[in-house]
């Protein structure tokens, strides 16, 4: 059992990681030959200011007075310059937004396991192709860029990490840190020979990165007064340095300036998903050339999808993988021609390389190429293109070019996404297997479904093993002679093994299907329509949180349907009522949206009100209450109690920006390192253990909680007390054994295993609670498939302090406390029906599987849709919604599929973590008992 165990969870490695390298691989490319234009850049130096943070909506809209936040900006969009919308892709945080910006590329996802800081991959930018660059702003943000660059004309300044604080009496200065620093680097430039003559040079940039907009959008919300007063002391900032650098170099008119951000904020103070409020940033240029406003009576344009071209365009270096908005540029139809077809130029080589390095590693007649751009395609255009300039047909070239662009982007998309159907069906194919052969290991060693099914064992045969050596063998030699990397030989050897293991129980098989038969045909259908019901409204919840409502729904009304509510109607009523009131708060907004601390102190005094309720009948009992378990009890009341008030305390701090007191925040490390420990000083009997695993967590869950969410573990801790005892009344229904009583029943009782009995179907249902609880613990006060989710209000109690590693893990850990809670539960499950934790856990890993391959299936026919109707990408333009819609379908399935199999894989885990907290006893004075079922 432990090798299996072993052998599942490295396996279920591999699958989890499987996404990762078939959707999630490095798009960059490598071995281009850079293309510039051949006229001379109409700029000699770039200004590229970035307000981290700011949406578009919130500069270009006028206050409650009818002026603008911004009037400096206002009056260049009016009078000198070139406005619109930019888009961004998701994940829209901070690094991927400027990636896209300054290297002109969609970011490199395997960056997030960084924290967004580290270069997984070398890539080329805007600063390194520049002869100087200086920039100023966020620690987080500037090195990235001076980390590739070649040679050393890459220079930063930034303030320290620790400016960067949530709860800081004013974030303005981050960026008054900036403008301030600015000035004082041209005051010093005057007196420096040296620094002169470089600032005075052609392709140089100048980058401020102001972080004091999304600062305070984090800490107040965007529609706070702090927010757009922010906005203002920006575009003042931004209005000195203007003139600043007019003055300077003698407004020489060389000078291109670009206003921008890197992402938006949704009005909850969060960004990360796909929200308009998070992707629509606004984008403002002016100076060297670019177009004057114009004014017309109708106007209608297209919004600036990539900026990363148009900077490169300004300063005179080579472009990336965007699209030149040739509305944008103020200068001759020439120009405007010249650099389109460079432009061009550039992604066709980029799409040369691809190809090139894709049909090395492919055979012959295995490679299909990309057709709608083939080489005489390619030969047609850019000779077309360049006999336009010749004759001066400016317009038809700019056409052609945008043409060629589309197709070489398609091709390079193609080419990128090549291996993904191959690798996707491995994977399914493997996924398939391995939950073929554990269902088969189930039925065999745990239950008795085939039992009085013929034994017979048959003489194995050599063929099958020599089969599959030989299957395995071709296999590698196909990845060999492609020179594949070596994670495609796991991916394509991993079924091999694995559907050998199921036609070793062929037998089993038989006996199976013979079993199946004797069963009338009604009850198998029955049975099977409920089973494929179930997992699709597992899979639904993960698109729609109200199925969660309706699947509580449709458990209240269990024990009515079944002969529980004859038997024990208390315990029936209370499953109802307690499961509709859990269904509730799927329908209710995702947490952070509206915040509430007198909701988190209502819960602190339910919790209160419950203790002193159960400690006041724990202490009638004098038999088996000890001082030592009473102390234990009264630790956790104060520190309830203590979360209470550092939660209020904490806010009001906050509200005043006074920043995180020191005290409340060695209280809130402090309940938290405790919360694992303390429980198991408290009594082994079981529903005293229960209750005080759910006083340790709930401390930390209040000091981690804005709103109603502080509710959920609550509720759902009651629906779990009632599971058990409901459990325990089916277990008797079905005559299995005599009723015990709960109160009796110990987690350290040495129960003999003899007493262990087999699976039967009623154990499906039982892992089918365990695994709808577990999504409605993840899903049910939010989407946490969506990153915009995550507040960063709820560590406030912690740090507020920039972090992203330590509040990650405690958002994480937050999410996980109801899963704890859920885990703990089921442990007394198992133990009030005698049934074998090792047997019921591999149904356990089992059923969740059924969900991400039904996801993985999903995301393989929207990727095989997606390539199918490749050959008419070019004409599918004209109705984006199509492209994005499938887009959107596989990016869905991947996400959900993450989270499955990390809740698959944190299974193991966490049962663990479950049967410590249940099962260990530790004592203030003398040896420890402990027991582990």
């Amino acid at each position: 059992m432990l090798l299996f165990f072993t052998l599942g969870l490295l396996i279920h490695f591999v699958f989890f990681a499987s996404i990762f390298d078939i959707y999630f691989t490095s798009p960059l490319v490598h071995g281009m030959t850079p293309q510039f234009t051949p006229l001379p850049p109409p700029a000699r130096r770039l200004v590229l200011f970035v307000a981290d943070g700011l949406r578009a909506d919130a500069l270009y809209e006028l206050d409650e007075n009818g002026t603008s936040r911004a009037p400096f900006i206002r009056n260049i969009i009016m009078h000198e310059g070139s406005w619109g919308i930019s888009h961004t892709r998701v994940p829209t945080e901070s690094r991927p937004g400027h990636v896209a910006l300054i290297a002109g590329f969609y970011e490199d996802v395997s960056a997030v396991a960084k924290g967004w800081k580290e270069n997984p991959v070398e890539f080329d930018s805007l600063f390194n192709e520049s002869k100087y660059t200086w920039s100023w702003g966020s620690p987080d943000i500037l090195p990235m860029f001076a980390k590739g660059a070649s040679g050393d004309h890459v220079y930063t300044y930034s303030y320290d990490a620790k400016r960067e604080d949530f709860g800081a009496q004013d974030a303005t200065k981050l960026d008054t840190w900036v403008f301030d620093n600015v000035k004082d680097f041209f005051h010093h430039a005057r007196n420096n020979q040296s620094l002169f003559s470089k600032i005075n040079e052609e392709k140089i940039v100048f980058f401020l990165h102001l972080l004091g907009i999304d600062t305070n959008g984090h800490a107040h919300r965007p529609s706070s007064r702090d927010y757009k007063d922010n906005i203002k002391k920006v575009d003042d900032g931004v209005k000195e340095i203007v003139s600043m650098f007019n003055h300077f170099y003698g407004n020489d008119g060389k000078t291109t300036f670009i206003f921008t951000s890197d992402h938006g904020m949704t009005d909850w103070g969060s960004h990360g998903a796909g929200h308009p409020s998070e992707t629509l940033t606004p984008l403002v240029t002016w100076g060297a050339g670019i177009k004057y406003p114009q004014r017309v009576s109708a106007q209608q344009f297209d919004d600036a999808f990539l900026k990363g071209t148009s900077i490169s365009l300004l300063s005179g270096v080579c472009y990336f993988q965007g699209i030149l908005p040739v509305d944008y540029l103020n200068n001759t139809d020439l120009f405007k021609a010249e650099s389109m077809f460079t432009n061009a130029v550039q992604i066709l080589e980029q799409f040369k390389v691809k190809m090139t390095q894709k049909k090395e590693v492919t055979l012959p007649f295995l490679f299909t190429p990309f057709k709608l751009l083939s080489d005489s395609k390619q030969f047609n255009i850019l000779r077309k293109a360049r006999s336009y300039i010749k004759h001066r047909k400016f317009d038809e070239v700019v056409s052609l070019c945008k043409e060629l662009i589309h197709l070489a982007l398609k091709g390079l998309s193609y080419y990128h996404t090549y291996d993904r159907f191959f690798l996707g069906v491995n994977v399914v194919i493997g996924f398939v297997g391995w939950i073929s052969y554990a269902s088969l290991l189930i039925i065999k060693s745990h239950s008795n479904l085939i039992k009085g099914v013929s034994k017979e064992v048959k003489k194995p045969s050599h063929l099958l093993p020599c089969s599959f050596v030989a299957i395995g063998i071709l296999v590698a030699f196909f990845l060999l002679i492609q020179a594949c990397p070596w994670k495609y030989y796991v991916y394509g050897l991993l079924p091999v093994p694995i559907w050998y293991a199921v036609l070793r129980e062929f037998q089993v098989i038989q006996d199976l299907v013979a079993s199946v038969l004797t069963y009338p045909l009604s009850h198998f259908v029955g049975y099977l329509l409920a089973f494929t019901l179930g997992i699709e409204v597992l899979v639904l919840s993960f698109f729609y949180r109200y199925m969660l409502t309706a699947g509580l729904t449709a458990f209240a009304t269990w024990p009515f349907l079944t002969r529980l509510w004859t038997r024990a109607k208390m315990t029936s009523l209370s499953w109802t009522f307690f499961s509709l009131l859990l269904a509730v708060f799927p329908l209710m907004p995702v947490v952070g949206r509206k915040p509430d601390i007198s909701l988190v102190m209502g819960a602190g005094l339910l919790v209160l009100l419950l203790s002193l309720c159960v400690v006041t009948s724990l202490m009638k009992r004098k038999d088996s209450f000890i001082k030592e378990e009473l102390l234990v009890h009264l630790l956790q009341v104060l520190s309830t109690v203590l979360s209470m008030y550092v939660v209020y305390s904490t806010q009001s701090s906050l509200l005043r920006k006074q920043g995180l007191p020191l005290m409340n925040q060695i209280i809130s490390w402090a309940t938290l390192a405790s919360s694992l420990v303390v429980p198991l000083l408290s009594s082994p009997v079981l529903f005293q253990r229960l209750f005080s695993i759910l006083l340790s967590l709930m401390s930390t869950y209040l000091l981690l909680s804005t709103g109603y969410e502080a509710l959920f573990p609550l509720v759902l801790s009651f629906l779990m007390f009632v599971w058990i005892n409901i459990e325990q009344e089916t277990l008797q229904q079905s005559g299995v054994c005599c009723k015990q009583k709960l109160t009796s029943i110990q987690f350290s009782y040495n129960t003999d295993i003899t007493q262990f009995r087999q699976l039967y179907l009623d154990d499906i249902r039982r892992a089918f609670f365990l695994v709808f609880f577990l999504v409605t613990a993840f899903f049910g006060t939010g989407n946490i498939a969506s990153i915009n989710s995550f507040d960063l209000a709820s560590v406030y109690c912690f740090l507020t302090v920039f972090s992203p590693f330590m509040m990650g893990a405690l958002m994480m850990w937050k999410i996980l406390i109801p899963f704890v809670l859920v885990m703990c539960a089921f442990e007394a499950v198992q133990l009030t029906t005698q049934l074998s934790s090792k047997r019921h856990h591999v149904l356990n890993i089992l059923f969740p599987l059924l969900i991400p391959l039904r996801q993985l299936l999903a995301c393989t026919a929207w990727l095989f849709m997606y390539i199918s109707a490749s050959p008419n990408r070019l004409w599918m333009l004209s109705d984006p919604g199509l492209d994005l819609n499938l887009l959107h379908a596989i990016r869905a399935c991947i996400s959900h599929y993450v989270i499955v199999m990390s809740m698959t894989i944190f299974l193991v885990f966490l049962n663990g973590l479950a049967q410590l907290l249940t099962t260990k006893k530790l004592r203030l004075c003398g040896k420890p008992k402990s027991h582990f079922m």
